[in-house]
Order: structure tokens, then C-alpha cells, then sequence
């Protein structure tokens, strides 16, 4: 038993789970990298009011879940929750304002919460994205989601189901929060204690409620989704007509709402009914007023996320092979067979050798663990046989061309 456990809320990742984490960020590189997206990195903290601004104050990620600390000068500190921000503010940093619209980026990393730990569902948790900053286009809406969809069913994602909404602009939100204000209050007997010390802050989160009162008080609530008219109206239609074209299949959602003050417009996610009640793999909407909230000019921009965790437990993932292709057995020429180690690998050739003293049949056993597909082995006379390690099969190949053998064989 180790003596000390890692923190509550956060795991290790293991070689044999490295790879198929790999594979999710491979695939998503060459997918947003066809539509023009350069990765980004940002710093894992940033100045807490990044988020207070940013993310808003009476959310919950604000409230209760950051991790925030002074550093050695007595700045505020937090462990990023999300990268929409921290993007944002490398934009406007960086003069990316100056480059021809719109800026496409994508990037992964771990991220920051403090939640009630669940599956899929961690304090420190790792998470792929996309932000598309500097055009208001419903094409750009359409590009962002069909991406998102494109990488989780090329995952080998099903069950998904793609829940799509629009909150308006920002004062068609702000109007009916206020309007949503007055129906809540008129039923605020009826509602948790929770949703009710947040009417003022952020009456939209009621729609999230699992209160079974407060479910039958928002069942006859009304929605955003209906009041839509004018531009924002158009917009939608226009960002539904276009899915509808690519052949994306979606439910429209009036009740969905996300846990950041920033979003508008066009508001989607992604669900799996695999993963139970926790069911989210991504999503995203339009921000098109937080590049001015956080000190830029008026800039429109949409992005998404989703969670590599929640991703792998979505995909069913098998476990990975190794990258070892080829595993040398010699129980005599242990210097010959470390060269040819050395050979394979400069030829971009995974390979391996014992490097525990085992007999020979103990090196046979390691080669099958070592999930290599083919064993090379060296005899004492110089001769070399290869053997594939699925069907059993062996034959006798030139010492001097083992690296080409190894290369048909694969």
C-alpha cells in the first residue's frame, strides 16, 4: 500500500491509458487543422479577476469551485477553470485583433474545479477545445459545431445527441431575465433553496435544477428560444439551416442554459446517453461580448469544449497496443541485440529487449506482454529468426536486413 494516495478528485495516468489520450489529441489536431486552427497554449493560472470578469461572478465556478491562492507578492491567483478566458486574453495581449479575422485557435490541457468528485467528473480534469474569435457569421456557428460533432463520432462516439439553442443578443438576454425574474418570484415558494438565493444573480441556472418542485415550476416557465426575433431570429435560422444542409442532426433545446455568464446567440452540447446522468462530452456557444468585458473592442467569437475524460468514457475505449513493434530475444548475444535495439529505433521502429537477466523462455514471455507483434531472435551460430507474435509463426530471415523484414511484416 503507497503511503501517501493522490488528491481527492484528481488521478494518474498510465502508459497503457497514455495512448489512447494520445490518440483523442492526435485525431483533433488533424481534424480543427483541416479548418485552419493553430494550437495555443495558455498558462494553467491566470489573475483571478480574468475570471471574475470574464467567467462572472455569480456563477458557481466563481463562487464555490476555483482554486485561488496569493502567490509570494500577494496577487490572487487561480488555477484556470476553463480556456475560453485565458484565450481571450492572450488575444488581446498579443495583438491578435491586428491579424486578418476571424483567429482560429485550439488547445488542451488540464483544467481546475472544485466539484463533488463522480466519473467523469474530476477537480483537476483535461479538456480539448476550439475558439473562433473576430467574426459574427452563422457560418462560423455551423464550422464550429460540425467540428465538435466530426471529432466525436470519428472517435467512434455514438448515442450522441446534439441539444441546440440561442440565448439572443445580450440585451434580448437581459430582458428576459428580467422576465424570468418575475415569474420566479411569483413561484417562489415552490423553488429550492438554491435557485432561490440566485434569482437576482442568475435566474437562468433554475432550468439545471434536479429539485422536483423547481422542475414543475420551470416545465411552465418561459424560454429565451421563443422570444427570439429580428437579427438574432434570422441568425438562428440561418446557423440551423446550414446544419441541416451538412446533415447534422440536432433537438432544439429552449431549456438549455451553460454555467457561464459570457455566452450568447448560439448555445449547443453535445450529450451521450452512455455516460448516465452525467451525459455532457461538450459543447459551447457564441461569446461575442467578452473580448470587451475583459478591456478589448467590440469582437464576436464562438468556441467549444469537451472533456477528454468524459470523451474516452463515451468511446468505450479498448486498451491500447504498445508502440513496441519488435522485441529482441537473445540469451547469448545481449550486446548484438542491444545494438540491433538501438538500429530498430533509429529506423523509427518501436523496439525492446530483456533487460532483466531472464532465460530465454522468460524473454519469449516478455516479448508476448510486451504487446510487440513480432520477437527477433538472435542465435548463438549468428543465424535470426522472426517470429509473429499473434500467430505463432516463425522463419529464418538475413541478420543484416531484420529492420526491412520488420517493416513488411508491419
Amino acid at each position: 500500500m503507497a503511503s501517501f494516495q493522490a488528491p481527492k478528485g484528481t488521478f494518474d495516468v498510465l502508459p497503457e491509458q497514455e495512448a489512447a489520450r494520445a490518440a483523442v489529441l492526435a485525431y483533433t489536431e488533424r481534424v480543427v487543422g483541416l479548418a485552419g486552427y493553430g494550437r495555443i497554449e495558455t498558462p494553467m493560472f491566470e489573475d483571478t479577476a480574468l475570471f471574475a470578469r470574464g467567467v462572472g461572478e455569480a456563477t458557481d465556478i466563481v463562487r464555490k469551485e476555483m482554486f485561488t491562492f496569493e502567490d509570494g507578492g500577494g496577487r490572487s491567483i487561480t488555477l484556470r477553470p476553463e480556456g475560453t478566458a485565458p484565450v481571450c486574453r492572450a488575444y488581446l495581449e498579443h495583438g491578435m485583433h491586428r491579424l486578418a479575422q476571424p483567429v482560429k485557435l485550439w488547445y488542451a490541457g488540464s483544467f481546475f474545479r472544485y466539484e463533488r468528485p463522480q466519473e467523469g467528473r474530476y477537480r483537476q480534469f483535461n479538456q480539448i477545445g476550439a475558439e473562433a474569435i473576430g467574426s459574427g457569421s452563422p457560418l462560423l456557428d455551423a464550422e464550429v459545431v460540425i467540428l465538435l460533432d466530426g471529432i466525436l463520432r470519428g472517435l467512434g462516439i455514438d448515442r450522441l445527441k446534439l441539444k441546440l439553442s440561442s440565448l439572443g443578443s445580450t440585451a434580448a438576454r437581459m430582458a428576459y431575465r428580467d422576465e424570468l425574474r418575475e415569474y420566479l418570484r411569483a413561484h417562489e415558494s415552490d423553488l429550492s433553496e438554491e435557485v432561490r438565493a440566485r434569482i437576482d444573480l442568475n435566474p437562468m441556472r433554475a432550468f439545471d435544477s434536479d429539485h422536483e418542485r423547481t422542475r414543475g415550476v420551470m416545465a411552465g416557465a418561459p424560454t429565451l428560444l421563443e422570444r427570439l426575433e429580428g437579427e438574432d431570429a434570422e441568425h438562428f435560422a440561418e446557423v440551423r439551416a446550414l446544419l441541416d444542409a451538412a446533415g447534422v442532426a440536432y433537438e432544439l433545446d429552449p431549456t438549455l442554459v451553460r454555467g457561464l455568464d459570457y455566452y450568447n446567440r448560439t448555445l449547443f452540447e453535445f450529450d451521450c446517453d452512455r455516460l448516465g446522468a452525467q451525459s455532457g462530452v461538450g459543447g459551447g456557444g457564441r461569446y461575442d461580448g467578452l473580448i470587451e468585458m475583459l478591456g478589448g473592442p467590440a469582437t464576436p467569437a464562438i468556441g467549444w469544449a469537451a472533456g477528454i475524460e468524459r470523451i474516452l468514457l463515451a468511446m468505450e475505449a479498448p486498451q491500447p497496443q504498445g508502440s513496441v513493434e519488435a522485441f529482441i530475444v537473445s540469451a547469448e548475444q545481449r550486446e548484438r541485440a542491444f545494438a540491433l535495439v538501438l538500429e530498430l529505433r533509429a529506423a523509427g521502429i518501436g523496439a525492446d529487449l530483456d533487460l532483466a537477466g531472464r532465460s530465454f523462455k522468460g524473454q519469449m514471455k516478455q516479448a508476448d506482454r510486451s504487446g510487440a507483434r513480432a520477437a527477433v531472435i538472435l542465435e548463438a551460430d549468428g543465424t535470426a529468426k522472426l517470429r509473429d507474435m499473434g500467430s505463432g509463426e516463425q522463419r529464418e530471415v538475413d541478420p543484416a536486413r531484420i529492420v526491412d523484414e520488420i517493416r513488411a511484416a508491419s
